[in-house]
């Protein structure tokens, strides 16, 4: 009988773990950005897979000083008043590898359902002898809906950045 989740707890290796986010920018071209830190957890319990995370706006990684500062403010993510984005499921389906997770999305104390798909990988051991877990999950959110609603007009129509934005999450979980 092969392990299943239930079977261990699981701490998050956060080398080997990710948060991404991209946009569409000057309605040309995709910007990425990350995020320096992720707290996440997986469970089981009576067969029910749990899946949380918490990333801080604090912890965005962009390529420019300016635009780090302009992140943080009222216009985007309010970091200072909303130091948090946390996501929680409520549902996750897993069929072989292939994973479907419902759950709650908050950013800037707006909390909205989403539903992201991709893959659970595991458990299995490792070459030095750990029990691991992967999960790797995309989704898009219109984020205007939490309120993050900055934007500017191009002169030849359209905007400088794109509603939708494309979230891709890398968990790495190891037993302990």
């Amino acid at each position: 009988m092969s392990e299943s989740i239930a079977d261990h707890t699981w701490a998050l290796d956060p080398v080997h773990s990710e948060a991404e986010f991209s946009v569409r920018h000057m309605a040309v071209a995709t910007f990425k950005g990350s995020f320096s830190s992720i707290e996440a957890s997986l469970s089981e319990t009576d067969g029910e897979i749990s899946i949380t995370g918490t990333v801080h706006p604090g912890d965005i990684v962009v390529k420019d000083e300016n635009l780090f500062g302009h992140l943080q403010s009222p216009e985007f993510f309010d970091s200072e008043k909303y130091p948090d984005i946390t996501f929680a499921s409520t549902s996750v389906k897993r069929d072989g590898d292939n994973l479907e997770v419902e759950g709650n999305l908050t950013m800037k104390g707006v909390t909205e359902p989403v539903k992201a798909t991709g893959e659970m990988h595991g458990p299995t051991e490792d070459a030095m002898g750990n029990t691991k877990v992967g999960v790797s999950l995309n989704t898009k959110v219109d984020r205007t809906i939490f309120g993050i609603s900055w934007n500017a007009p191009l002169p030849k129509g359209g905007f400088a950045v794109s509603d939708e934005v494309k979230l891709s999450i890398e968990l790495e979980f190891v037993a302990q």
